[in-house]
Formats: C-alpha cells, sequence, structure tokens
C-alpha cells in the first residue's frame, strides 16, 4: 500500500510507462509479511503486450527470488523517478517547511518464470539494446558460442503482465501557481538530478492551477 494524496496521484498511462522506459532499474518485491523478498535489476517494459504493458527481465539462477516467484508470481515492481530536495525559502508564500518532490511508479503483476535458452537469449539482446544501443561505440553481444551457453545458462528469466499501475508524482500540486514556477526555476539552476525533476514539473504541473 502506497501513502497516495490525490494531489499526487498520476494516472496518465503515457506518463507512468514513460517514466518506467526512462528509469528502468527497478525494485523487485515479492511480497510476503515474515520473509519479503527484494531484488534491483534493470527492467523493460513492452507496451503491447497485455492491456497495461508487460515487464520482462531476469535474475541470476543463484539468486533465490526466482524460486519464490514459482512459488508466489504475484509481483510488485517499484520504478524511482527523479527527486529533489525543495527548499522553502524558494516559496513565496511563508512560513513554509522543506520538502521532497519525487516520481514513483509501481506496477503489480503475476510473473512467469522463462527458462528456454531462446527466449533468454531474447531477453539479454533486448537489455543490450536498450542500455548499450544510445553509446558512441555500443557492445553488439558478440560473444563465443560456448560462453553465450554459459552465460545464459546461468540465469533464469521472467515476464510480468501488468495488471494495476500507479503512480505519485509528488511535484509541488499543493503549492501556488507561482510557488511552482520558482521551485521550477531554482532546481532548473541546480545539479542535474534536479534539472530533471524541473523538466517533468513543467511538462505534469507547472501549468495547473
Amino acid at each position: 500500500m502506497i501513502y497516495l494524496p490525490e494531489a499526487f496521484h498520476e494516472t496518465d498511462r503515457e506518463a507512468l510507462h514513460a517514466l518506467i522506459e526512462s528509469h528502468g532499474f527497478a525494485t523487485l518485491i515479492s511480497p510476503d509479511p515474515d520473509d519479503p523478498v527484494i531484488t534491483h535489476l534493470p527492467l523493460l517494459l513492452d507496451r503491447g503486450r497485455g492491456v497495461q504493458g508487460t515487464l520482462i527481465g531476469h535474475v541470476a539462477r543463484a539468486n533465490p527470488h526466482w524460486h519464490r516467484i514459482r512459488e508466489r508470481p504475484d509481483v510488485l515492481a517499484v520504478f524511482h523517478g527523479p527527486h529533489a530536495y525543495v527548499s522553502p525559502s524558494w516559496y513565496g508564500v511563508q512560513p513554509s517547511v522543506p520538502t521532497w518532490n519525487y516520481a514513483v511508479v509501481h506496477a503489480t503483476g503475476r510473473a512467469r518464470l522463462l527458462h528456454d535458452a531462446s527466449a533468454l537469449e531474447s531477453i539479454t539482446q533486448r537489455l543490450v539494446q536498450t542500455f548499450d544501443s544510445p553509446r558512441p561505440t555500443p557492445w553488439r553481444m558478440d560473444l563465443p558460442s560456448g560462453f553465450r551457453q554459459q552465460m545464459l545458462s546461468a540465469i533464469v528469466g521472467f515476464e510480468i503482465e501488468i495488471t494495476r499501475l500507479s503512480g505519485k508524482f509528488k511535484l509541488s500540486q499543493n503549492r501556488t501557481l507561482d510557488d511552482r514556477r520558482r521551485v521550477v526555476a531554482a532546481l532548473e539552476a541546480g545539479s542535474a538530478p534536479e534539472s530533471e525533476v524541473a523538466t517533468l514539473m513543467r511538462a505534469r504541473v507547472l501549468l495547473e492551477r
């Protein structure tokens, strides 16, 4: 369960999918009141599969998380978007206190394990293409056949058809339009992560009243 004030509840599927794709390093959780299992890993989104989309990834075969998925396939993936400290000194409305602006997406679904070598190769190729191709000299996964098979045998793939997609975009929606503009200006003058929050604020809340 996530604490989700209505002002910060993001329901636009395009915005939620975009955050998943731009911040694909996720926290995968198999819930359990006594012993939750958690893995941090990159996940890819296939928008065209399922009503809400499908997540694709893999874990090391040595990671016991896949055993839990086999036993209890219901999982939660949390994607952390940009975030930044917001100083009360930026506001025009006083008195005020500090806060933190951020965006997260929670994707709930049922996982299906994949052991087939062709499926595992497809997953790894898609991950490499997604994260390596933008580089000036991308790595092309040109591996000796024996080594490739050895590496594939050391992982377990999975796909998660998303059944519930929820976003919390806390971006100063509870402040006046003037205060939002002040926050955006201050964040744009800051670090790269702060500037990313400002960009998201411009896209999602700056024009709201």
